[in-house]
């Protein structure tokens, strides 16, 4: 099959034939229908994180079931699916905590082996093994992956488009609902909008948020977030954020989501909270990323920073309800889609979302 192989920061991601084995017991093959291109694929581009290589990219899927283990149970060849980057074990102390965003498998053995979620590869080039990317590998014409990451949807969805649910939306709506539990009538600043913030703005939507600020450097992306439920917009590119925020919101905000996951937007989310508020910090910043903040001002304001790993999502629970909220009109994603390229495009379309222009592109194998 054909796929994209990052080997190097320093040369471009090649489209390769790759082998791909059979699945296991407890695994699956997936027809890949789209594949969105995520600012974490861009953080492996770019080498901001110390990863086995070589690997397939990509994170952010969706297909049909071609295939199935023979201890699989709930799918089907012909079923279609999202994937999802966290593949529940079942058995760790997160999972049986309802955790599953936190599973210990998917952090430990997957992110850090570059396996599956048994520490071995499906993947290789002339016998050498080639590593998956957070246990999806969906810059691919197929993937196996664990039935755990393969979710059932209802097969009249559009299999592309609900390929954002994977990771950019359930990331920023699963924010809100879980991380955050953002209630009715609360203050929202969303700090960046790009397709996880822009999930983040509609999630706050769908919580009954009273205002919810959508701040960004382009006035493209803060007009598309009023379209998708913000109320007021921040140019960013015009002046210090927080203050601008505060001009409309004199005492800040309950909560406030920093969904690009750097140094200074962090810094800006904890500076527009208001007494009781919460800083909720979504986007993944380059390894070693630091940010200082003065702890006092933590305890007299009573003030919260959390973080929100994939939205704190349970994937067999949240990816079929994601996709029904879209179904139903409640859930805009077709907007959050700025292109679709070919397989062999990667390279470009992460260079574009590098330069800052692009939403959610996806590759179509």
């Amino acid at each position: 099959m054909r796929a994209i192989v990052f080997t190097s920061s320093d040369r471009p991601v090649e489209e390769l034939d790759v082998d791909l084995a059979a699945p296991g017991p407890e695994e699956v093959r997936v027809r890949i229908a789209a594949a969105g291109v995520c600012h974490s694929d861009l953080h492996v581009r770019k080498g901001d994180w110390d990863l086995p290589l070589p690997l397939v990219m990509g994170h952010e899927g969706s297909g049909v079931v071609t295939e199935v283990g023979s201890a699989v149970r709930g799918l089907e060849p012909g079923d279609h699916v999202v994937l999802s980057w966290v593949a529940p074990c079942g058995h760790c102390r997160a999972c049986l905590r309802g955790q599953e965003a936190r599973c210990e498998v998917a952090a430990t053995t997957v992110a850090l082996t570059g396996g599956l979620n048994d520490g071995t590869s499906r993947l290789s080039i002339g016998g050498r093994r080639v590593n998956h990317y957070l246990g999806t590998s969906t810059f691919a014409e197929e993937v196996v992956v664990p039935a755990a990451g393969a979710i059932k949807v209802r097969s009249d969805a559009p299999l592309d488009v609900i390929s954002l649910v994977g990771c950019a939306v359930a990331t920023g709506v699963g924010a809100v609902r879980n991380t955050a539990g953002v209630t009715p009538g609360s203050r929202v600043a969303v700090i960046g909008c790009g397709g996880v913030g822009l999930s983040a703005v509609q999630g706050a939507r769908m919580a009954g948020a009273e205002r919810i600020i959508a701040v960004d450097v382009r006035p493209e992306k803060t007009a598309l977030a009023l379209r998708l439920g913000a109320t007021d917009t921040v140019d960013a590119s015009t002046g210090d954020a927080t203050a601008l925020l505060r001009e409309i919101l004199p005492d800040g905000v309950d909560f406030a989501f920093d969904a690009i996951g750097k140094a200074q937007t962090t810094r800006q989310a904890i500076d527009m909270l208001d007494i009781g508020g919460a800083a909720v910090i979504v986007g993944i910043p380059p390894a070693g990323t630091q940010v200082s903040f003065e702890p006092q001002t933590l305890v007299d304001l009573d003030q919260r920073i959390l973080g929100s790993n994939y939205g704190g999502i349970r994937p067999a629970r949240d990816i079929p309800w994601l996709v029904d909220q879209y179904m139903e009109g409640k859930l805009f994603i077709d907007e959050l889609v700025s292109a679709r390229r070919p397989l062999r495009e990667a390279e470009d379309s992460l260079m574009e979302l590098a330069s800052g222009t692009a939403l959610r592109q996806l590759l179509i194998p």
